[in-house]
């Protein structure tokens, strides 16, 4: 692919699209001394938290991919009207953590149509994200039992 100044703001674009949707996932919720970890069954536990940090560091890579693009990376704005989940039990967030792992799986199914043609190093690391969401949906499924 031959890359041009257009070609190089739509990687950019998705990019920050996919940034965006990481940095207001749900997941964000779910972190150490969260009180969904502290009430949650051992056996969700430790997935939830991995599953948590596996975000963040999605957050840096697609950061630094932006940044190795020449892009900006646009820090999403972070949205207040989930604040009601703080009186929620993780029972009932499972379904919400289920479909949040849907959306950021057709997200990044999404972006690879896209980027098909686009830079090797931004298809392959979102197939690495993208794999890592599908990893997490199983786990989740698995323990919604």
């Amino acid at each position: 692919m031959v890359e041009t100044k257009s070609t190089s703001a739509v990687v950019i674009d998705t990019l920050n699209a996919l940034l965006e949707a990481e940095e207001n996932s749900i997941f964000r919720f779910m972190g150490e001394g969260s009180p969904y970890l502290s009430r949650a069954t051992a056996e969700i536990r430790r997935p939830l938290n991995d599953m948590v940090i596996a975000g963040q560091q999605r957050v840096l890579d697609l950061a630094d991919m932006i940044d190795r693009m020449g892009g900006i990376p646009k820090p999403g704005s972070i949205q207040s009207e989930e604040q009601y989940l703080a009186f929620l039990t993780i029972k009932f967030l499972m379904p919400k953590l289920i479909e949040a792992q849907k959306v950021a799986i057709e997200r990044y199914e999404n972006a690879l149509t896209a980027l098909k043609n686009g830079p090797a190093e931004v298809v392959e690391l979102l197939k690495k994200h993208l794999s890592e969401h599908e990893r997490n949906l199983k786990t989740l499924l698995h323990a919604a039992g």
